[in-house]
């Protein structure tokens, strides 16, 4: 098996006013949090057309996250879950998504609504969410039904 060495640039920083991994919202429908998203200048002309849309799918880096575990105990239960069957941060590439609300957009600054990040965390990409292809009705979630109530926030266990 041959080794493949991936490397990803960051396009851009992360602003929110988490400046630790605890008490963080753990998914973007937790959370009330604004925050400004700052695109690197080599990538702005990327930006255009973005304006027009109501949310955005964040891709990131978990830069505070420096191990694994295959199996974690995630926040919304007690039982142990394969890495996999969760969004625990703690993960083999570290990569984080969230959707977010897009207020506006000022030259290399988005500013943004429903953050669920820590501060200077590096951003990898950026997608925009378009409810005809994002939406799925006939989903199915798992061990999580039944257990998503409200104002979930994080802990110390990924620390």
């Amino acid at each position: 098996m041959s080794s493949n060495n991936i490397v990803f640039k960051p396009i851009g920083i992360i602003h929110t006013e988490f400046k630790n991994k605890i008490n963080v919202p753990i998914q973007p429908r937790f959370s009330n949090s604004k925050g400004t998203v700052e695109i690197f200048p080599e990538f702005v002309v990327g930006l255009k057309d973005l304006e027009n849309f109501s949310h955005i799918i964040l891709i990131y880096y978990f830069h505070e996250s420096k191990s694994y575990d295959l199996e974690v105990r995630p926040y919304l239960d007690e039982k142990k879950r394969g890495v996999f069957a969760t969004r625990a941060p703690r993960r083999p590439n570290n990569i984080g998504i969230s959707i977010v609300e897009l207020e506006k957009v000022v030259k290399n600054i988005l500013y943004v609504n429903k953050l669920d990040m820590i501060d200077k965390t590096p951003l990898l990409d950026i997608k925009p969410y378009i409810k005809s292809f994002d939406i799925k009705t006939n989903s199915k979630e798992g061990w999580v039904k039944g257990k998503i109530k409200q104002n979930h926030i994080s802990d110390n266990r990924f620390s």
